[in-house]
C-alpha cells in the first residue's frame, strides 16, 4: 500500500522540478548534494514537530515555491495542449495544480515521517544530466532504491524525474494529465476540474 502511495506521490513530486537548463556547469556532487539536502530538508520541515501543522504547511509551500518554477512544470505537464488553450483556462489550470502539488507533497513527506535518504551513487546520462542513485530508510522500514534525474547545467541545479522500481514517474503522470484532457476533447477545464476534485484537504 505504502508502495503504491509513493508511486503515486513521488510522480506529482517529480514534475513539480522539470524545467529547463541554462548554461553553468557543475560537477555530479552537486546533483548528490542536490537530493540529499533538498529531499532530507522536507522531511525535516514536516516533521517538525515544534512548529504548528500549518506553520509546518506554510514553511514546507515557501521552501517547495522557492525551488521550482511550478508554472512552467505545469505547462510542461500540458504537451502541445498548452498552445492552443486559452490564457484564462491555462492561468486557472496552473493555479489548480500548484494547490495539488502542494497537497501531494505534504502527504507524499507525512508518510515516510522518521525515514531519511542515503545517496549511493551517480551516473552521467548525458552532459549535465545525471542520475543520483540513493536508499531511503528510517525505523521498522525496508529500504527502498530511489533514482533522482537531475540537471546540473543551469544556474543551480534542478530535479527532472524520479525512478522507483525502473519506471520513471514525471513522465506518467504527464500521460495521465494528457489523458484526461484528450478524453474531453481537448478542454483543459476538465484537467484543471480533475487536480481539483483529487486535491487532499
Amino acid at each position: 500500500m505504502h508502495r503504491r502511495h509513493f508511486l503515486l506521490s513521488a510522480g506529482a513530486l517529480a514534475a513539480s522540478f522539470v524545467s529547463l537548463g541554462a548554461s553553468t556547469a557543475w560537477a555530479a556532487n552537486a546533483a548528490e548534494d542536490f537530493v540529499s539536502g533538498n529531499i532530507q530538508t522536507g522531511f525535516d520541515i514536516l516533521n517538525d514537530r515544534s512548529a504548528d501543522p500549518l506553520q509546518r504547511r506554510e514553511r514546507f509551500a515557501s521552501f517547495l515555491v522557492g525551488l521550482t518554477d511550478v508554472k512552467r512544470t505545469a505547462l510542461f505537464m500540458l504537451g502541445r495542449y498548452a498552445q492552443s488553450a486559452p490564457q484564462p483556462d491555462i492561468d486557472d489550470y496552473a493555479a489548480a495544480y500548484q494547490d495539488y502539488a502542494m497537497a501531494i507533497y505534504q502527504t507524499y513527506f507525512a508518510l515516510y515521517s522518521g525515514q531519511s535518504l542515503r545517496v549511493i551513487s551517480s551516473r552521467e546520462r548525458a552532459p549535465g544530466d545525471f542520475v543520483v542513485t540513493s536508499n531511503m530508510t528510517g525505523p521498522g522500514a525496508v529500504a527502498m532504491e530511489i533514482d533522482f534525474r537531475v540537471r546540473t547545467d543551469g544556474a543551480t541545479p534542478l530535479l527532472v524525474d524520479i525512478g522507483v522500481a525502473g519506471v520513471w514517474l514525471a513522465l506518467a503522470q504527464r500521460d495521465e494529465f494528457l489523458s484526461v484532457i484528450a478524453q474531453n476533447n481537448g478542454d483543459i477545464k476538465a484537467l484543471t476540474a480533475h487536480l481539483r476534485a483529487r486535491r487532499l484537504p
